[in-house]
Parts: structure tokens; sequence; C-alpha cells
């Protein structure tokens, strides 16, 4: 697929050939705008919305886990009726939510615990070993 444009020989700007530039500038402009708007991927919204299935999925999880944690309070959602709604963005907050430290977080906490409170300076305990 060879563009006639790129064929043809270029011709030096003037005054009088500007039109004709600008002519054929649009029409290039035009061509990358529909080129772009036939690529461009349908943008997901934020707050989606997902069913039990869905959730399911996005989580992977089974259905009669995520019914348990729903019941027990530990999964956000949403009731209608009978059937049970998930904001995507709530689901993925709680799973951040759970993140587990690292023994340097841990670490870190206990100083920063043990300072504040004037219990024992981190630098006199001797159970302590890096």
């Amino acid at each position: 697929m060879s563009d006639p444009d790129q064929n043809a020989v270029k011709k030096p700007l003037t005054f009088d050939n500007l039109p004709e530039a600008i002519s054929q500038l649009l029409e290039r402009v035009a061509r990358i705008e529909d080129l772009l708007n036939r690529e461009r991927q349908p943008v997901q919204p934020e707050n989606e919305i997902l069913n039990i299935t869905d959730a399911a999925a996005f989580l992977r999880l089974t259905k009669s886990t995520i019914y348990s944690k729903v019941c027990r309070g530990e999964l956000p959602a949403y009731k209608t009726g009978r059937r049970l709604y998930f904001d995507k963005a709530e689901l993925t907050e709680w799973i951040k939510s759970a993140r587990k430290n690292t023994n340097e977080d841990t670490r870190r906490a206990a100083r920063n615990y043990l300072n504040k409170n004037s219990l024992m300076p981190v630098n006199t305990r001797r159970a302590y070993r890096r």
C-alpha cells in the first residue's frame, strides 16, 4: 500500500502554492484523526458495577466464598432485592487493604511505637538484632 502523497515530488513551498499545501495538510490530518478514532479503545468507567459472576472472576474466588464474605461483612457489596452488586473500585481497594506487612514494615512500626511512647529507646534493647 503506497500513499500517493509519498510518491509525489515535493515542491518547494511558495506563497503561490500555499493554499494547495494547506488543503493537503488538512486531508492528512483528517486521515490521521480517522485512524486514531478507529484504533481508540473504549474507556472503562471508573465506577464499574459488577454482578456476582463478574466479581467472582475479578477476585478469582468462587461465588460461595463471595457470598460468605459478604454475609460476614468482610466484602463491600450492594444488595438490591435478592441480587448482589459490587463496585470494582471498592473491590480493588479491598484487595489493597489486605496487604501483608513486610518484616521491615513491622520493625519500623515497632520502633515508632516504642519511641513515641517513651517505653524503651531502640538502641538500648538487647533482644533486637538486625
